[in-house]
């Protein structure tokens, strides 16, 4: 009686589950979703945040360094010579001292400025990433809309070809039509159900890949509309993605960096500066108590001579660096330009698809309903409205597709314009900000805490 009652509430359950509307999931709320919990961006914003330490520590040689050492023993001391004597002691030692760098041949400046062109650099590639990852969001998301769309057509067209296979059925009983009619029925019959299997299993495959990219099941989702604000020519394309593509402005980063890394590295070659001060005191205890207090400050300078030819060999190697950064530079360039205009030509070819298929749908059904009238006096065959019937199932799985492709060509443009971000796509999130992090850490001189945060600060 037990296992009874329970079986009937968890039907009841799922009777007020069904009973409720499934909610509808927009392409803005699962790109909202993606920007806030997805792992990879998640985690390449703390790489960044990680880099932005590189700043602090090259900051850091601007500032003094403070020791303090001492130390503590115990120690038998005797003596063979004349007066002969032995004496055990307990030396202690402890020492105070400051130094401060003064002129280190122009490294900490150089390191500073590598430092913050590598922070921007980063930033840039996090942005590239972000780009990435909302692209391939709402690509899965169209993917997942376009084959639900098709399934439907594809069970549609089933259902019209077996009422049609019905109707030729009961015709060939009164002899009006022959054997191999039925059998060209039953043929596009079987083709139209391999289709709608075929439909279904491709539908199965995107929903898993909008699991991976969306972190959760696809719901009821909605189509969504056309992007706006998007270039109006192939020159404004251009034009953008060579200033704005996130690529370019890392690759040019990154070439400033590597400049900036010779400077470092020849810095070694040239006098160092620095003023230290130190208190020492040493205390002996014995039979007699010993203290010795020493007071200093000292200007220090080291002028390297010659360092058996390593650091010029280093030197040589960071300019060669320096140069290749400034042909990847270049090829980033020439990469973003290809890019930019594949996404723009193929965004063209999709809209002019997209309106040749509809004039097509317009056209076959026009086609297909005088082919029905033309059959039911004889002047057309079951294989002419077969034909007429596939051509429009054809056409209209085709524009399902082109509507999917210009709105993924559209977000691709996107991206290759650094636009592909939460707020060129205004949604309703808390952006990142990177810069918060790094103010936080610039001028920080002592703490080992860290702000993990959750993607929005």
């Amino acid at each position: 009686m037990r296992k009874a009652c329970l079986l009937l509430a968890g039907v009841a359950v799922l009777a007020v589950d069904a009973a409720q509307p499934a909610y509808a999931e927009t392409l803005e709320e699962v790109l909202a979703s993606t920007y806030s919990s997805n792992p990879t961006l998640a985690a390449r914003r703390a790489r960044v945040r990680s880099i932005d330490e590189g700043v602090p520590q090259a900051l850091s040689n601007w500032r003094p360094t403070v020791s303090l050492t001492g130390s503590v023993g115990r120690g038998s001391y005797s003596n063979n010579t004349l007066s002969r004597f032995s004496m055990v002691r307990t030396p202690k030692t402890s020492a105070l001292t400051i130094t401060q760098p003064l002129f280190r041949g122009g490294r900490t400046v150089a390191a500073t400025s590598q430092a913050d062109n590598t922070v921007l650099a980063e930033r840039a590639q996090l942005s590239a990433t972000e780009a990435s990852i909302l692209l391939s969001a709402a690509t899965a998301y169209l993917n997942v809309v376009r084959d639900e769309q098709v399934v439907k057509l594809s069970i549609n067209n089933e259902q019209v070809l077996r009422k049609q296979l019905e109707a030729t059925q009961e015709r060939f009983k009164v002899g009006e039509i022959t054997r191999t009619d039925v059998s060209q029925a039953e043929a596009r019959l079987a083709r139209a159900t391999a289709d709608r299997v075929a439909a279904e299993g491709t539908l199965q495959s995107s929903r898993a890949n909008y699991v991976n990219n969306v972190g959760q099941p696809p719901e009821k989702l909605q189509e969504p509309d056309m992007l706006s604000s998007l270039p109006a020519s192939l020159e404004d394309v251009t034009a953008t993605a060579l200033s704005q593509n996130p690529n370019v402005i890392a690759a040019d980063y990154t070439y400033s960096a590597a400049n900036d890394g010779v400077d470092l590295v020849f810095g070694e070659l040239l006098p160092t500066v620095s003023l230290s001060g130190d208190i020492s005191r040493q205390l002996q205890t014995s039979t007699m108590r010993n203290s010795n207090i020493a007071r200093e400050v000292l200007l220090n300078l080291s002028v390297p001579l010659y360092e058996g030819g390593g650091t010029y060999s280093r030197v040589r190697a960071a300019k060669h660096t320096a140069g290749q950064r400034r042909i990847e530079a270049d090829q980033a360039r020439r990469d973003a330009i290809e890019t930019a205009t594949k996404a723009w030509e193929s965004l063209q070819a999709a809209r002019a698809q997209a309106r040749s298929y509809g004039s097509q749908i317009a056209a076959s059904e026009l086609a297909l309903a005088g082919v029905r009238e033309e059959s039911k006096v004889g002047s057309r065959t079951v294989l002419d409205v077969l034909n007429a019937e596939q051509e429009l199932f054809d056409a209209r799985v085709n524009l399902t597709k082109a509507k999917r492709d210009v709105l993924v060509a559209a977000f691709q443009v996107k991206s290759s314009l650094g636009q592909l971000n939460a707020r060129g796509l205004n949604l309703p999130v808390e952006v990142y900000d990177p810069t918060k992090h790094y103010d936080d850490v610039r001028g920080k001189w002592i703490g080992n805490g860290i702000d993990n945060g959750n993607g929005s600060e």
